[in-house]
């Protein structure tokens, strides 16, 4: 993250151009990753390295001087039109004393939520973009939990629980709320609260340091300030996408230390979903915007096979995978970003602002237990990153688990493997969030 000026956008709009290109690989079938997940996960190192080698041996193995017959390199400097936003009211309101609210009468409450604004602070927006080339998307809404997942007796303090805590979704790079949106049923179904946050791709590409995108963050963390003070015994629990959705999470931290450091203790758990790497990777930071810009033609989103059928009892390091190769146009768009994120990520601003922020969340992370989901088969976020990560988190006394579901791409765990994906977040819940409901 950092100030990303005229210079940013030009190449990326180049690589843009080069993503429009490409050809979509041939689909390939889903596979089932293992049913059962240990909570405390040691995998087989093997298995963690040989993927994250192959993930990038092939870029390697193309020549940047060939790159220069390519026309779009020595035309990189691409003007981008500027793009402006139009303001609509779509944002909701944060409902005090929810479940009571609820109970007294369902329709009112419901219709309550139509509209918002905020009790403090300027009104969050939604930005649609005035050509109409995709949908509106909002900055971030609110969802309530489904009517038959409240318990409207009250005699339940899991309910209760539920009731009083808000799950946080932060999205990863190029996602919209239509992407959040399963996530947000699977917890609504279960009786929680949840905000759904993503950044509209603009502003991740305009980036710059106290600009619009961390005034949207600001706005988000005064609208959970105001709701975590109107009544006590209210809590928050994040669930961050890639490493996007994770670095947004640790400038919510931030700014809850700057405003009030109490604010940190209403965090009761934190999943983490295909992240981290806790460093300025430019492959890290290359393969998510090609993923994002190549979105489903990407071979980051490709299921990756086993060449031989095996049983689940078999060990997660003697399997073979089949790697999906990519095409030669995203090739070259991996070349160029990795290149041009290999300077970007070095100048002063931009790595002492993610220096800032990856500090805090290696060292200043709350008490809260936390969860880590992620895939030896991401090509976007490498396992053993996430592995060093996690073992460094335990050491420092944190409460972790961790669940590798194997072969499936990134942040696409909970679609190849639902089942799974559910199991390790009731539990995660169960035994480390709902703690009241254990006692119970």
């Amino acid at each position: 993250m950092g100030s990303f000026s005229a210079n940013f956008q030009r190449p990326i709009a180049a690589a843009a151009a080069v993503a429009v290109a490409s050809l979509a690989p041939d689909k390939l079938p889903s596979r089932k990753s293992n049913d059962s997940c240990s909570t405390s996960n040691r995998l087989d190192s093997s298995l963690s390295n040989s993927v994250q080698e192959s993930s990038f041996s092939w870029v390697s193995h193309i020549s940047v001087s060939k790159l220069t017959n390519l026309s779009f390199v020595t035309r990189i400097r691409v003007p981008v039109p500027n793009t402006n936003f139009l303001v609509s009211n779509s944002i909701q309101k944060f409902p005090p004393n929810l479940l009571g609210s609820f109970i007294a009468s369902s329709s009112p409450f419901l219709n309550s939520y139509q509209s918002a604004e905020l009790a403090k602070g300027p009104q969050p927006t939604a930005f649609t973009n005035k050509i109409p080339t995709s949908p509106p998307d909002v900055l971030y809404r609110w969802h309530l939990p489904e009517p038959d997942a409240i318990d409207v007796s009250g005699s339940s303090d899991c309910s209760s629980a539920k009731s009083r805590t808000v799950v946080v979704l932060l999205g990863w790079l190029g996602s919209k709320q239509k992407h959040l949106k399963k996530y947000a049923e699977w917890y609504t179904s279960r009786g929680f609260h949840v905000i759904t946050f993503t950044f509209p791709m603009s502003e991740i590409l305009s980036y710059q340091v106290g600009g619009k995108a961390e005034q949207d963050i600001d706005l988000l963390v005064n609208h959970l300030a105001d709701w975590l003070e109107e009544e006590h015994g209210k809590n928050l629990v994040f669930h961050t996408f890639s490493n996007t959705g994770w670095l947004t999470y640790g400038v919510i931290l931030e700014k809850f230390q700057q405003q009030d450091p109490s604010l940190m203790e209403k965090i009761k758990g934190c999943i983490v979903d295909s992240a981290p790497v806790a460093a300025p990777d430019p492959r890290v930071w290359a393969s998510g915007f090609s993923a994002a810009f190549l979105k489903k033609n990407s071979v980051a989103s490709k299921v990756h096979l086993n060449s031989r059928e095996s049983s689940v009892e078999v060990s997660v390091g003697r399997k073979t995978f089949v790697e999906p190769k990519p095409a030669a146009t995203e090739a070259a768009l991996l070349v160029i970003l990795e290149k041009f994120f290999g300077v970007v990520l070095n100048l002063p601003t931009v790595n002492r602002r993610l220096s800032d922020v990856l500090s805090l969340l290696s060292s200043g992370q709350p008490t809260c237990p936390q969860l880590y989901i992620y895939s030896s088969a991401d090509r976007v976020i490498p396992a053993r990153s996430v592995e060093t990560f996690i073992e460094e988190q335990r050491k420092v006394g944190h409460e972790v688990r961790a669940c590798n579901f194997v072969s499936t791409p990134h942040v696409d765990h909970f679609r190849n493997d639902p089942k799974l994906y559910g199991t390790q977040l009731s539990q995660f819940l169960d035994d480390c969030v709902l703690t009241c409901c254990k006692h119970a």
